[in-house]
């Protein structure tokens, strides 16, 4: 009796103790769970055939390692008006029963379509943006279907960033003029 209670206690305080697995998806540009570097935000038309901007766009350089931003099953890996793209496929979830399909681009790849990518693994590299396509945008281009024509902000996906103000220092403490919006004589 005493080595199965210690033996529960022993993995009761395994699993309290151990961070669980991240459900969450990441940012594709870094592998963390919030945006970093926003660029243009997406503006998903109400109707598909409206214009609009159908993901978002992340600051990235060419040539930096570009992740998967949940782990699924590789869809496409090829060119679509001169611009190469990254498509795969997510599993169904409670909040996605149809699961979702991500898109990367431009991001030169050497997976193979049914290749399966986990949260997180590089999936290819950013490549130079095609300038017909890619205005004043050199990063990543991050779109996200739940249907054949329903698409979501990516950054739904993604934790909210943490911001955190800095304390003012000793040189750059508030007066009790500032606090009342007065100009110091």
């Amino acid at each position: 009796m005493g080595i199965r209670l210690t033996t529960i206690l022993c993995t009761a305080a395994i699993l309290f103790f151990t961070p669980a697995t991240a459900l969450a998806w990441v940012d594709p540009t870094t592998g963390l769970s919030h945006p970093t570097h926003v660029t243009r935000r997406a503006e998903i038309p109400e109707k598909n055939w409206h214009p609009g901007h159908r993901g978002v766009d992340l600051a990235a350089r060419p040539g930096a390692p570009v992740m998967a931003a949940g782990g699924g099953t590789v869809v496409f890996v090829g060119v679509v008006a001169g611009t190469p793209v990254v498509s795969i496929d997510h599993p169904p979830s409670e909040s996605y029963p149809e699961g979702l399909r991500t898109t990367y681009q431009p991001v030169n790849s050497s997976l193979s379509v049914g290749d399966s990518v986990d949260e997180g693994q590089v999936i290819g590299t950013l490549a130079r943006p095609v300038p017909a396509h890619s205005g004043e945008h050199g990063g990543l281009h991050w779109g996200v279907r739940t249907g054949p024509d329903a698409y979501i902000d990516p950054l739904t996906l993604l934790d909210a960033p943490r911001i955190r103000l800095k304390p003012a220092t000793q040189g750059d403490r508030p007066t009790r003029a500032d606090a009342l919006g007065r100009i110091p004589s």
